[in-house]
């Protein structure tokens, strides 16, 4: 085979090692260690990871300065054969960094999330309706990469399902009219045309879809004609077909909405679950006898699979359980997820879970695509949500399985190289290979980013490792490096190994079969949520608009997620914008105004305990005394500069600083205390005292030691 004698370009993403301005080369080492020397070219330009409706974010003229150790960033360029005795150079063209200071990762800001959601929801209501009224008639599942309608007149349930959840996910965090109303029309909209509703045997299930002709007429399709499940009832299409809806119930109470969840989920209690010793749930049904054993099913005939079990929980379930807190749903999850724990894992076979089953929990390993592959997505998807789970019920099982899962993915699905998480890839390495096969391709695509994203956040927020916040932030990073489209709004489907967009057949768009405003309206509510209330302890405001007589005990349940028991409170609530006190702060309930009409809340979650505080205690002999403690980010600095200014406010003439309960702090705290006395001149003392060794020596590393005293 030829020997690397070509140039090509592509991606390393790691963390800056060193910079030579003599050379213009700086060392850049990948997540998994692995050590780059990159030469800067007078064409290098750079920039700071932007959100979704910002303008590019120039770091051109300071990019050399920016590049200090320990600092994340991308490096896209060119590798050249023709090195020193042989080796091979990189030249990089394009930098993107991942926050504007060294410490600092943009994606971390307490709005960056709530920003991102705003911008989907704009995106996705214009691509739909237009300037017009919304109107779920004009909606159509195949949009174009400007969110143009394609030529198919077809509406899908789960992809109108799949927005709904998406815009009430934006009205949770937002509170903005738009939202909301196109939520609860586009939940009317599958109520009224895609619901099929069986009084006899009290049950609802959901058509595929409808198509809409040219003279406006319907042709409703029952049974799936998506290849893999044409002419059967996929359960992960019923499943999908309540995520939008009980979102919405989440924000409303609508009784209706609860009655066809409870309907749908007798349908799947009724006809979809193994009755039997062995358990769990069928992936298929036949459409008209409702038989998971029909001959009819061929390959899908009496199977079992992730997302007939699994996906339950995330798609409506444990929203359900949020807005109800009722014994039902919580046993019903507990079941899903003992029944994953059980079956699930291989690793005797494979560093994958196993994902397709027989009748008996035996392996499937032949059924069409999926053969003996994994799904990365999908293992990630687990991990994320047993620790949701193990905060309703803690098993040692279900944190077990995340940790294992955890531990595995990086090294067997991750791209340690570029960033970012793949697609499908074998389960087992053949004899001499070090890298699993990708069944087709090595793009990835935006859901499983999200995926890995969220579980290392809940990971990281719920057991406090360092090194599940390192895996949250390279991913956060790879995804809105890459993925948001800033030109024309919203999510790429998939992206090239080297963050490039990938722009050919149904993954050009961003409406299809497989998209639609779900995955990434998800990701943007829950990390919004992981990161402020269980990472960096930030307060977070909740939109709700409960109908009158809706929630049938007038308790509103305003937990956001399923976070560790006592993690947040409830600090304040609002209705139509005045304070309100009938609440319970643990409980995270709102007890509603007896016989209310129509009314909007506004709830505050803050945190129970604090990652970083800096308290003014005294201001004694012209000195301001102040504690810090914890661990300060460049989120901090605010605090800090509210108990600096408060104290030079009182005309102080030094600081002491005790730091005796401080763990860490970041340049960008050094910088700013060194700033505060600059411009307080040379007479102004500053003194710390009970520093730890890090603390003491990143102070003498920056020479700030020689303007203070350290005690």
């Amino acid at each position: 085979m030829n020997a690397l004698d070509f140039t090509f370009s592509d991606l390393i993403a790691g963390y800056v090692t060193r910079y030579d301005a003599a050379t213009d080369r700086f060392g850049l080492k990948t997540s998994d260690g692995r050590e780059y020397d990159i030469g800067m070219t007078p064409n290098t330009y750079a920039e700071v990871i932007r959100n979704l409706g910002e303008g590019f974010n120039n770091a051109s003229d300071h990019m050399r300065d920016m590049l200090v150790p320990g600092r994340f960033v991308f490096a896209y360029g060119v590798f050249y054969p023709d090195g020193p005795k042989g080796s091979i150079q990189f030249d990089v063209k394009h930098i993107v960094f991942a926050g504007r200071s060294e410490t600092m990762y943009d994606f971390e800001r307490p709005d960056w999330w709530i920003k991102q959601i705003d911008q989907l929801g704009k995106f996705y209501i214009n691509a739909e309706f237009g300037d017009g009224p919304i109107d779920y008639a004009n909606y159509r599942t195949n949009l174009s990469s400007s969110g143009a309608h394609q030529q198919s007149g077809r509406q899908e349930t789960d992809t109108i399902s799949r927005l709904v959840y998406g815009f009430s996910s934006a009205y949770l965090l937002t509170g903005k009219d738009e939202y909301l109303e196109a939520a609860e029309k586009g939940t009317q909209y599958l109520r009224d045309h895609l619901r099929f509703s069986d009084a006899g045997e009290d049950i609802v299930y959901w058509y595929h879809a409808v198509d809409i002709k040219a003279d406006g007429k319907e042709h409703k399709v029952l049974a799936s004609e998506f290849g893999d499940d044409y002419d059967a009832l996929p359960c992960y299409e019923q499943i999908y077909a309540l995520a939008g809806p009980v979102q919405t119930y989440r924000v409303t109470g609508d009784k209706a909405i609860y009655d066809d969840a409870r309907r749908t989920i007798n349908l799947f209690n009724r006809f979809y679950k193994d009755q039997s010793a062995a358990g769990g749930y069928y992936s298929h049904i036949d459409p008209i006898t409702l038989d998971a054993h029909a001959e009819g099913l061929g390959h899908n005939r009496a199977r079992k699979n992730w997302n007939s079990v699994g996906d339950h929980a995330p798609a409506y379930l444990i929203n359900l359980w949020l807005a109800t807190g009722e014994k039902s749903h919580a046993d019903f999850l507990e079941y899903t997820f003992d029944t994953i724990a059980e079956h699930f894992p291989d690793y005797e076979n494979s560093p994958f879970v196993q994902e397709k089953f027989f009748d008996d929990w035996s392996k499937d390993q032949s059924w069409g695509w999926q053969q003996n592959r994994a799904v990365v997505g999908h293992n990630l998807k687990i991990a994320w949500n047993l620790m949701r789970m193990n905060s309703l019920k803690g098993k040692e099982s279900y944190v077990a399985l995340a940790e294992k899962i955890a531990a595995l993915i990086p090294e067997h699905g991750a791209d340690r190289q570029r960033g970012g998480w793949y697609d499908v890839v074998e389960r087992v390495l053949e004899p001499g290979q070090k890298f699993h096969r990708y069944a087709w391709h090595d793009r990835k695509a935006w859901w499983q980013q999200e995926q890995g994203i969220l579980a290392y956040l809940i990971l990281n927020g719920v057991l406090g490792k360092e090194e599940y916040l390192k895996y949250a932030r390279e991913g956060s990073a790879f995804y809105n490096a890459w993925f948001l489209d800033v030109e024309e709004g919203g999510i790429y489907f998939n992206v090239l190994a080297n963050g490039q967009p990938y722009s050919l057949g149904t993954e050009r768009g961003k409406g299809s079969h497989s998209m639609a405003g779900y995955h990434s309206f998800e990701l943007c509510y829950l990390a919004a949520t992981y990161t402020n209330l269980l990472i960096h302890k930030e307060p977070m405001d909740f939109h709700f608009r409960p109908k009158p007589g809706g929630f049938a005990d007038g308790i509103l349940r305003v937990q956001p997620d399923i976070l560790p028991e006592g993690s947040i409170r409830i600090d304040e609530v609002w209705i139509d914008g005045h304070a309100y006190e009938d609440f319970d702060a643990q409980a995270l309930t709102v007890k509603l105004p007896a016989g209310h009409g129509d009314i909007r809340v506004r709830v505050r979650l803050v945190p129970n305990s604090v990652r970083f505080d800096a308290d003014l205690l005294s201001v004694k002999d012209g000195i301001g005394q102040i504690v810090l403690s914890g661990k300060m980010t460049p989120l901090d600095l605010k605090y800090l500069d509210e108990a600096v200014s408060g104290a030079m406010s009182q005309g102080v003439t030094g600081l002491a600083i005790d730091a005796t309960k401080l763990e860490s702090i970041c340049a960008e705290g050094l910088r700013y205390l060194i700033f505060r006395k600059q411009k307080a001149g040379e007479d102004f003392a500053v003194s710390i005292s009970g520093a730890n060794d890090t603390i003491s020596g990143a102070i003498k590393a920056s020479e700030f030691d020689e303007e203070i005293t350290l005690n």
